[in-house]
């Protein structure tokens, strides 16, 4: 009923990659960043440059940050939060003109999106079981691939559960990934979700695999009878293997704006989400959508992704998003900008 789909070495697309990758130099991360963030800081840069490079801070400036910002999807309160640490810091720093609130931008929103930068450590547990969830379009199984390929540079060994079987092209997907990273997928033509995962902690705990990534079903928060199928995939996780999940990874497409605040919590009062996963950066994503986040529904940021290649899914870093975003961080002067 179950099959153990392996790797075919000889993948030619996998090879091609790697063609194309000796043949020109790799931008280093925090380069991929930037320019994965780059139509959100034109959008971001241009009006507060001219926010900045006004006579003096008067109500006036601050009404139009606070347009500016809600325009970057950083909703309300993180909006309101940000304004009030400003005014904060103008009295306390006793700030003339509007150039030297452009690091006290970037030092509030660091201080803000810090609380989010947290790894996900996957050791203590054998095997560490990571149930993945996420509407469809959101990036599911390419960040589980993604992911796949982060556990095997620490030297863990992955296994990968096919959990989606409402949609047979996610199999297919999660199987061409497994190819691709040389992983054992255990797949299901169809039927029960939670039977493919209860099967796949089982095969893992008898190859002593290090990590198992669970797929599961693309679901919208509002249908809840199929959201209540997510809940029974974590019951059954939890059977298997009492201590498990031991992670929940919940992946939002950042191009979605607020919706992404509501995902989150949906999907935390049905499976408990753990941590987050922020894709597609690198589209017509605000970026401030993290901000939203860290005031409404503060969950770990474990990983952002800023395109399609392997390797383009890192560790979330508040201080290097927040320069890749604005363009500026915290102390830089106001010509500095890129």
């Amino acid at each position: 009923m179950f099959g153990f789909l392996k790797t075919k070495k000889d993948d030619p697309a996998a090879q091609a990659t790697a063609n194309t990758a000796t043949q020109a130099p790799r931008l280093s991360w925090s380069e991929r960043l930037k320019t994965g963030l780059s139509r959100a800081r034109a959008t971001l840069n241009t009006p507060l440059t001219e926010l900045f490079s006004r006579a003096k801070i008067d109500d006036e400036l601050l009404d139009d940050l606070e347009t500016i910002l809600l325009m970057a999807d950083c909703g309300v309160e993180a909006t309101h939060w940000l304004l009030a640490e400003l005014k904060a810091t103008v009295k306390r720093d006793k700030l003339e003109t509007p150039a030297q609130l452009r690091s006290a931008l970037a030092q509030g929103l660091q201080t803000l999106l810090a609380p989010l930068e947290q790894s996900l450590d996957a050791s203590g547990q054998q095997p560490f079981i990571i149930m993945i969830a996420g509407v469809n379009g959101a990036g599911k199984t390419t960040s589980i691939g993604k992911l796949a390929k982060h556990f095997q540079s620490q030297g863990k060994s992955v296994l990968l559960a096919a959990g989606d079987t409402f949609r047979a092209a996610a199999r297919e997907q999660l199987t061409a990934w497994g190819d691709r990273n040389g992983i054992t997928v255990i797949a299901q033509e169809s039927g029960d979700p939670a039977a493919v995962v209860y099967d796949a902690i089982n095969a893992a705990r008898a190859r002593k695999i290090d990590v198992v990534l669970a797929d599961t079903a693309g679901r919208l928060p509002t249908q809840l009878h199929l959201m209540e199928e997510i809940a029974k995939v974590r019951r059954v996780i939890q059977k298997a293997d009492p201590s498990g999940p031991h992670e929940v990874l919940l992946v939002l497409d950042a191009n979605i704006g607020q919706n992404a605040v509501q995902q989150v919590k949906a999907f935390d009062k049905a499976i408990g989400v753990t941590g987050l996963i922020v894709t597609k950066l690198d589209g017509t994503a605000k970026g401030g959508v993290l901000a939203a986040i860290a005031r409404q529904c503060p969950k770990p940021v474990r990983f952002i992704g800023v395109g399609e290649g392997i390797d383009d899914l890192q560790a979330f870093r508040a201080g290097e998003f927040v320069d890749a975003l604005l363009g500026f961080s915290p102390g830089s002067s106001l010509g500095s900008s890129s």
